[in-house]
């Protein structure tokens, strides 16, 4: 299920954080080999929206983010950017490292941020921190999404709020839950400070 975007950055947001995501957007669109109108036509949106989307004048929502990912067939953690790692020079260890400072906040509709914090490259999973202010929403009110893939989240402070179908559950700091991501949910803050969480989303089939 698809919803309208939610609001623009402020318009005293730097350049480069407004445009990020559409840039991003636009060059993992690109090296899909996919045109504007056929991503928007897949998405259900007018070519005009995905474009505005791509030149930063309107932020994707979690759920037109994730629709669009999935749309594309690509994991959400493209759009985060490479993912710069630190390894032995002889690589002899297999292991990588992701430095704190390297793992920029992804800007989104609502003042909603991700943050990469898987190392290197992750094929099938996606490990992200989300930070929701209060008030925001992953999608418009009342409108529940879904996506592809098994979700496990956990809290890490403050308060998130998941609407299910029949169900609303409320997540505070320690709380852990996993759903499979078919399932029409939709994540929101209603709490007074902002709710951070990391996440785990696994795509057996990439």
């Amino acid at each position: 299920m698809t919803a309208p975007e939610v609001p623009l950055l402020p318009d005293d947001a730097p350049d480069d954080a407004r445009s990020h995501v559409g840039r991003r957007l636009r060059d993992v669109r690109s090296r899909a080999g996919v045109s504007v109108s056929e991503l928007a036509r897949r998405l259900g949106i007018s070519t005009s929206a995905m474009s505005q989307i791509e030149r930063g004048v309107m932020q994707p929502s979690v759920s037109r983010l994730i629709a669009i990912t999935d749309a594309l067939g690509i994991p959400l953690a493209t759009v985060f950017g490479p993912g710069r790692a630190d390894a032995p020079e002889d690589g002899a260890h297999g292991y990588a490292i992701a430095r704190a400072a390297d793992a920029a906040p992804l800007p989104l509709g609502g003042g909603v941020t991700f943050r990469r914090l898987a190392p290197g490259d992750s094929p099938g999973i996606d490990y992200f921190e989300s930070v929701y202010p209060p008030g925001s929403t992953a999608t418009g009110k009342d409108r529940l999404f879904r996506h592809e893939g098994y979700e496990v989240g956990e809290v890490v402070s403050g308060e998130l709020t998941i609407d299910f179908t029949d169900e609303i559950v409320v997540l505070r700091p320690g709380d852990t839950i996993s759903y499979p991501c078919d399932v029409p949910h939709r994540l929101h803050n209603t709490g007074s400070e902002p709710a951070v969480a990391r996440w785990l989303i696994v795509h057996p089939d990439r």
